[in-house]
C-alpha cells in the first residue's frame, strides 16, 4: 500500500518528544476532519492517531510517576494563580 501526499511525514516512526506527537496527531485530525483522505488513508490516519495518542499516555503516566516520587508519593492539588 503507497502512502498519498495527505498522510503525515512522522507515520510509522516514534515521535521526537510530546510535543511533536500532539501537533502530528492536531494535523492528522485536520486532515481526516477535512474529508479528502481516500479511505485506505483514513485507516492508516486512525492508525498512526492510536499509536500517537497511546504514546502521549505513556509519556504522561511517566511524568506523573516522577511527580508522585518528587512529592513523596503524595498527589497534591494544582490550582492555578
Amino acid at each position: 500500500m503507497s502512502k498519498s501526499p495527505n498522510t503525515p511525514s512522522g507515520a510509522d516512526t516514534a515521535p521526537a518528544s510530546y510535543e511533536a506527537a500532539l501537533k502530528e496527531l492536531e494535523v492528522l485530525v485536520q486532515q481526516m476532519e477535512s474529508g479528502q483522505l481516500l479511505l485506505a488513508d483514513l485507516l492508516s490516519g486512525y492508525q498512526r492517531g492510536a499509536e500517537l495518542l497511546a504514546y502521549c499516555r505513556t509519556q504522561l503516566d511517566a511524568v506523573e510517576q516522577q511527580i508522585k516520587v518528587l512529592d513523596n508519593g503524595v498527589m497534591k492539588s494544582w490550582t492555578p494563580t
